[in-house]
């Protein structure tokens, strides 16, 4: 990254006691490796997310290892996305009359895009715990604290690299961005070596964002300890404390940005997630995931592709119980209707005994048959008198 350099610009060293003073160099040689502290505070920034997330991990009930497992995902995901996200927004420095196509590849030089890196690191995070049967939202909460930590260390990049300063002031604190030459003498600002020359004294936005970005990784951590924030809402919280942050900071940068309706890129970005993240953490689910929650599953968390088949499959199989349900009810019913109940047969021996304590009657006559022989009788009278 280059800078302007004005004649009328150049300050003496009694001129800036004061003020604080950048890096004489940003690399260093090992013979012909070269070690460069932007990536070395990439590198550490990294390697600390993943050791607090581990532990914060496992203290809230997740297996052992697979912070690390899932980063192997995440963290390529995120170079890529903020790299990608930086070329996006400052393609004139690539693709302008100027520009060098080959220079997206240098990452060691600087520009990576936290919006990028955060969206497309999420993707990789999202991958990895799909593989390993891991919630998410969770994951995120666990990790948050530590992302944010790394951006801080990230910052110190910034520093030595002499990039992302704002605006020229002369407030005690502020920034000296020194001259470099390269072993030829020619004026290298990125990878050359301070002469002492001080070009401009500037606002340290980057000690800004760093020590914004560290009261912020106390404040989840403490808020998280008090209420117990789960369902991915302290990673909302995160992602609304940094962009409230880096809105303010933006404001005071006058660097070369891409603009739009007059406001740099970067602050319409950080407002408009703010709002997202504050949105999210307003209608999440409260509360915190219970610790066997964040066990692996038993079986394998389908990918969105899958979900219109495996729907399609559900609704099948419970159209092929409701069949084979209704199927053994007909059945039921049909075998029930078959077999109707017998007359159950009277007892011999209680019959017998019931006939002989009973006395025997004689059989009641129908009064027709007592008219007609009263009447028979008669007749016999009549024809034969008696003498």
């Amino acid at each position: 990254m280059t800078f302007p350099v004005l004649a009328d610009s150049v300050l003496t060293d009694g001129d800036v006691l004061a003020y604080i003073p950048s890096p004489s160099q940003g690399v260093w040689h090992l013979g012909p490796l070269p070690l460069r502290a932007y990536a070395l505070c990439i590198i550490l920034g990294i390697v600390i997310a993943i050791w607090w997330g581990e532990r914060r991990w496992r203290a809230r009930g997740g297996q052992a290892g697979a912070v690390l497992d899932v980063a192997m995902f995440a963290v390529p995901f995120g170079l890529i996305g903020g790299r990608l996200y930086h070329v996006a927004t400052d393609w004139q420095k690539y693709f302008g009359a100027n520009g060098n196509p080959a220079d997206i590849i240098k990452i060691y030089q600087g520009g990576l895009g936290i919006w990028g890196a955060v969206f497309l690191g999420g993707i990789g995070a999202w991958i990895g715990c799909r593989v390993y049967r891991i919630p998410l939202p969770a994951f995120a909460d666990a990790i948050a604290p530590g992302i944010l930590l790394a951006q801080a260390i990230g910052r110190l990049g910034n520093y030595f690299n002499q990039e992302l300063y704002g605006r020229e002031t002369t407030v005690p604190w502020g920034l000296e961005i020194y001259r470099r030459f390269d072993a030829n003498g020619k004026l290298d600002m990125l990878n050359g070596t301070s002469t002492g020359i001080v070009d401009k004294i500037v606002h340290p936005t980057f000690l800004y964002e760093l020590i914004w970005n560290v009261l912020v990784v106390i404040a989840l951590v403490q808020l998280d300890k008090r209420f117990r924030i789960g369902h991915g809402r302290l990673f909302a919280l995160y992602v609304a404390g940094y962009c409230f942050g880096r809105f303010w900071v933006e404001l005071m940068r006058d660097d070369e940005a891409t603009h739009i309706a007059g406001i740099r890129i970067n602050s319409f970005t950080s407002a408009l997630v703010f709002l997202a993240a504050i949105a999210y953490f307003v209608f999440a689910t409260k509360g915190r995931e219970k610790p066997e929650s964040l066990q692996p599953g038993a079986s394998k968390r389908p990918w969105p592709w899958q979900f219109g088949a495996l729907r399609a499959a559900d609704a099948a199989s419970e159209s092929a119980e409701t069949a084979a349900a209704e199927s053994t009810e007909t059945v039921a019913a049909e075998e029930s209707s078959d077999e109707k109940p017998e007359p159950a047969e009277p007892d011999n021996a209680d019959v017998s005994e019931k006939s002989s304590d009973e006395p025997e009657k004689e059989p009641v006559k129908p009064a027709g048959d007592e008219t007609a022989s009263a009447e028979k009788d008669s007749a016999k009278a009549d024809t034969n008198p008696t003498g």
